[in-house]
Order: C-alpha cells, then sequence, then structure tokens
C-alpha cells in the first residue's frame, strides 16, 4: 500500500518533452562542473567549446544555449570559432542604408543586425572569434569591469607574440592607431554574450568597405600584418586560453557542442 501510495504521487517523465539521454547529458555536465569547482577552490569552472568554421547564424542559436543553462545554475562557457564573411551591426545605430548593405551582400559576405553594443565590423576566416557566456555573478557583477577584463585578456595574448598593444578611449585593443581586438557585448541579467574578434590572419581587405566600429581616421592591423608573418587562429588559441584562465582567475574544460535538438529558446544572443 505504501509503495502505491509514493508510486502515485510521482509525476511522470514527459519523454517526447525531455528525451532521456538529453536530460543526463544536462545533469552529466552539471555535476561535473560542481565537482570541478568544488575541487579547485571554488574557481569558477568555464567549458571550452571549440566550434571551428560556424555561420553566424549558427553562433547565435548556440550562444542562446548556454544563456539559458544558466537559469537552473553556474553554465560559464567559452565558444570559440570563425565565421565565413559576415558584416554585423550593433545597436548603438539606426539601421544602416539598404544600399550599403546590398552592396557588402553582393561582396559575398552575409549582413546581420545584432543586439551587442557597438556599431559595424567584420567577422571571417582568420579571425580568432570568442563568445564568452559568463553569469558575472560568479566573478564581478560589473559590466565595465568585465570589458576592461576582455582587453586585458587580449593585449596578453598580444605581448605573448611580443606585441605591445593598449587600450583607448575607443572600446577595444589597439596597436598604435590600429585596431587589432574588436569587443562589443550584451549582458542581460549579469549573463554576458556575444564577445571579441582577433584578427590573426585575416583578410584585410573585407575592412575597407565600412568604418569599423565606427571610429574614423583609424585602421585595422592583425597578428600577422605586425609580425610579419602568418600567425593562424589555431597557433593564436592556446594563448588566449591561458591569458583568459590567468585574467578570470579561472579553471578551463574541455566542453561539447550541444545538440540541434537543444532548445535555444527562441531568440537570438
Amino acid at each position: 500500500m505504501l509503495m502505491m501510495c509514493l508510486c502515485s504521487r510521482l509525476k511522470p517523465l514527459n519523454v517526447k518533452e525531455q528525451p532521456l539521454m538529453k536530460v543526463l547529458s544536462r545533469l552529466q555536465v552539471r555535476v561535473r562542473v560542481r565537482v570541478q569547482s568544488r575541487m579547485q577552490g571554488c574557481r569558477p569552472v568555464v567549458e571550452v567549446v571549440r566550434l571551428g568554421l560556424v555561420s553566424y547564424q549558427e553562433a547565435l542559436r548556440l550562444q542562446q544555449v548556454y544563456v539559458n543553462r544558466h537559469r537552473s545554475g553556474p553554465a560559464h562557457a567559452l565558444l570559440l570559432c570563425q565565421h565565413p564573411p559576415v558584416y554585423t551591426t550593433g545597436i548603438r545605430h539606426k539601421p544602416y542604408p539598404a544600399p550599403l548593405l546590398d552592396q557588402l551582400r553582393l561582396l559575398g559576405a552575409q549582413v546581420h543586425r545584432t543586439n551587442r553594443g557597438g556599431l559595424i565590423t567584420f567577422h571571417g576566416p582568420g579571425q580568432l572569434v570568442c563568445y564568452p557566456v559568463l553569469n558575472l555573478g560568479g566573478f564581478k557583477k560589473s559590466v565595465r569591469w568585465y570589458v576592461c577584463e576582455l582587453e586585458k585578456t587580449i593585449i596578453s595574448v598580444c605581448s605573448r607574440f611580443g606585441i605591445e598593444a593598449s587600450t583607448s578611449p575607443h572600446t577595444g585593443v589597439w596597436v598604435r592607431d590600429n585596431k587589432i581586438c574588436a569587443i562589443g557585448i550584451h549582458c542581460g541579467r549579469y549573463v554576458t554574450s556575444h564577445g571579441l574578434a582577433l584578427n590573426c590572419n585575416t583578410d584585410m581587405s573585407w575592412f575597407s568597405h565600412i568604418v569599423p566600429c565606427g571610429i574614423e581616421g583609424k585602421g585595422v592591423t592583425s597578428l600577422s600584418a605586425e609580425l610579419q608573418r602568418d600567425v593562424s587562429v589555431e597557433e593564436t588559441i592556446p594563448h588566449l586560453l591561458d591569458a583568459f584562465r590567468d585574467q578570470f582567475n579561472c579553471q578551463l574544460m574541455d566542453g561539447q557542442t550541444p545538440g540541434t535538438d537543444e532548445d535555444s529558446g527562441g531568440s537570438s544572443a
């Protein structure tokens, strides 16, 4: 009788809504993150997800997946990728003229309006794009602090290559008057998305069709241009991870790309 009463109170699992393997996979990741966090002195654990070359739309979807994961507990992630040629605009500008956007599309690039800060910029092969999806409650609840830490991370990366980089009144990281890394973020309820784009061996001619980040009279550069040798994204990633770990005082662990069936909440990051 007791067993029957207990069983009658259990809510049956809706297999269609929550496939068992997906539920177990999420639980496994959460348990692993929390156990490692305790073992490593409670420093935040950040999951590193290497996406390779991925469309901008897919990167937005994956960011939203990780943003949604924060609703049920810490799910810090660092998404690393490259994009096919794409121009993106931020929220600090009224819509760009349609003829300009059409011209950019004729070059073979996509164009997307986003909810990040900043103006128009370019992403493409040879550029290391990094999307940290962090709950700043596990670090410091300050957007200004967060952007400064991103800038310091890239300055450290450049230093590891022997390049002297710095900040300026304009957001991003600069080598003299040339921007080497663009930064544009979104932060909702202290959960971050979007991030930074570091020029490694990017085809810089794509930038000649726009005013990068809306800053007149400034140029753009890359690690390869500064060192006069080819510096690939693959060569740069280990330096970025080391600098990020040191700057954010966190632990990094390898992660896996979420499946396409995981709910992204129906909105872009």
